[in-house]
């Protein structure tokens, strides 16, 4: 069930511009007097619908079990999942919303629904960003941090990647009218598919099995990619969450990234994966190096940034080493690697 909260006054962004009438949508599971609360924040093309794309750890009897944990998830501000977002009209115009504005709509809905410390907040990719963001904002509020294929500021490869969407979306004709920006959207998310992936993965997956001059496999794998994604989100809503993501900074406003990473306190897990061409390894090093109390987990795994959706074994194997067996506080723990 998805439920709404409606920000009391209008909502100033980090940019000094205004949103009026602003809404967040958020969805609540689970045991409603258990001792512990989850907070989820999601990815790009996330909603609050935790189960319907996070199933391998959140759900009944899963992993993070409903009937154990108070689990809430809410659908970032931008996004076409309820939220207030952009909408076809104003793709090209809307204005910019920063990972910081994403947290603070977050934590006035935190204070809404009187949450006076979040016992676990988890978040991947643009997810882990903004639950980074959020350690950084209310270091008091929050106990455990998990941190999943993310970084402490979006890299220039990255927002290459995110630029080279936005061109696509440009590029259709339709982009910034009613109904429009759909083949716009398709090409989009067929480039994303090569940054959440990797060339194993497509070695693995999309390699020929006999001899051809057209209809290859991998084409028609990003192909499949555009026309599914299209059906389910909003072209506007990409065009403005993509320089969402390029907007992240922890050190902006501060004296450096390093500094800020050193406010949080909460206990920490990084996860990265040794594939990742997105968010590559090294970046979850650094946030494991700088924030304190903090540990580092490795997935091994062919499949690149997805593999956090794709892995659940080994994530489940690192998640329980984390928030159930003891760890050295006073010193920075890096758990040993899974082997694929």
């Amino acid at each position: 069930m998805i439920n709404y909260y409606s920000f009391e006054h209008n909502f100033i962004l980090e940019s000094g511009a205004t949103l009026e009438n602003s809404v967040v949508a958020y969805s609540v599971y689970g045991n409603a007097d258990a001792e512990k609360t989850i907070w989820v924040c999601h990815a790009l093309s996330g909603n609050s619908l935790v189960p319907e794309w996070w199933g391998g750890l959140f759900g009944e009897n899963k992993f993070f079990d409903f009937n154990e944990y108070r689990v809430i998830c809410a659908n970032m501000i931008g996004s076409c999942y309820g939220s207030t977002g952009p909408s076809d009209e104003e793709a090209k115009t809307y204005p910019i919303i920063t990972i910081k504005d994403v947290v603070k709509s977050l934590d006035a809905l935190r204070n809404h629904l009187q949450i006076a410390q979040i016992d676990i907040l988890i978040g991947a990719s643009l997810g882990g960003q903004q639950a980074l963001e959020w350690a950084i904002l209310s270091p008091n509020k929050i106990k455990q941090l998990i941190l999943i294929a993310t970084n402490a500021v979006h890299s220039p490869f990255g927002r290459a990647f995110n630029e080279s969407q936005r061109l696509a979306l440009l590029a259709d004709q339709s982009f910034g009218h009613t109904n429009g920006g759909r083949e716009g959207l398709k090409a989009a998310r067929a480039i994303a598919m090569l940054s959440y992936r990797s060339y194993s993965d497509f070695e693995i997956k999309q390699s020929e099995t006999t001899v051809e001059l057209k209809d290859f496999k991998a084409a028609s794998y990003v192909r499949y990619q555009g026309e599914k994604f299209c059906q389910r989100f909003s072209p506007a809503a990409y065009f403005t969450l993509s320089k969402t993501m390029d907007s992240h900074d922890v050190g902006r406003g501060k004296e450096s990234a390093s500094a800020a990473l050193s406010i949080i306190q909460a206990k920490t897990l990084v996860i990265g994966v040794d594939s990742d061409l997105l968010f590559p390894l090294k970046e979850q090093e650094y946030l494991a190096k700088h924030i304190p109390n903090a540990s580092l987990g490795v997935i091994k795994s062919p499949y690149g940034h997805d593999a956090f959706l794709i892995e659940y074994e080994q994530l489940k194997k690192l998640l329980d080493d984390f928030i159930n067996n003891d760890f050295n506080a006073n010193k920075p723990t890096t758990f040993k690697s899974i082997k694929h």
